[in-house]
């Protein structure tokens, strides 16, 4: 199978996924909306395709103010806009389409400060997370928990099935929850801090170390 329409296989795998009661599948066919999501996530792997990253950051799980909303990994609505226009990714003219429920919505922090991290130390890698989709407080769609080692588990295949798409070799945990995901999987992989919770200086921190001692950029 060809990269590209690999990709498109693999945005339509996530949307048949049963993710439970405590966890939104943004990516179903159920929700109308989703389509725009689902067209999102397929535009961000194939412009990633067209970088033929080195490396694959596995982060968590997506919040409900950033990929649940977008559809990419790490973005919020307003890096998609474009008003933060990291590496040419984002922006007008790119063919991203926001939901309408993204109106008003306040911007996933997280996502802003990694993608100011990579830009400074200019670093493009491809992202993910260890469960793709939007685990949530039970009854209560619009709040974040960590996913249970199950959950992850159902993301296994996600990852390695990218990694296997864009050919990466390198793949770096980006905090505890997807470190364990990942050694679960028989993976030794490096772990950097996560940058959410006032983890920036370490997680740029983490990139950098890993840089100077031969990560590929």
């Amino acid at each position: 199978m060809e990269p590209a329409s690999g990709i498109a296989a693999f945005v339509e795998q996530l949307a048949v996924v049963d993710t439970g009661a405590a966890a939104n599948n943004f990516f179903n066919h159920a929700v109308p909306e989703n389509a725009l999501r689902r067209h999102n996530l397929e535009l961000y792997l194939q412009e990633m395709l067209e970088r033929r990253p080195k490396v694959l950051l596995v982060g968590e799980a997506p919040g409900f103010r950033g990929m649940r909303i977008t559809g990419v990994p790490f973005t919020n609505r307003v890096i998609l806009g474009g008003a933060a226009n990291s590496f040419g990714l984002f922006g007008p003219g790119k063919g991203y389409v926001l939901p309408s429920e993204a109106a008003g919505v306040a911007a996933e922090p997280t996502a802003t400060v990694l993608w100011q991290v990579l830009e400074e130390v200019g670093f493009l890698p491809l992202l993910w997370s260890a469960f793709p989709w939007h685990p949530h407080q039970p009854g209560n769609p619009l709040s974040n928990r960590t996913p249970r080692p199950t959950e992850t588990k159902l993301g296994t295949p996600f990852w390695q099935e990218l990694a296997e798409l864009f050919g990466i070799s390198t793949i770096v945990a980006v905090g505890n929850v997807a470190q364990h995901s990942l050694q679960r999987s028989g993976l030794d992989v490096p772990k950097i801090r996560h940058p959410a919770h006032g983890g920036r200086s370490g997680f740029k921190q983490g990139l950098e170390q890993l840089l100077e001692r031969g990560m590929p950029a």
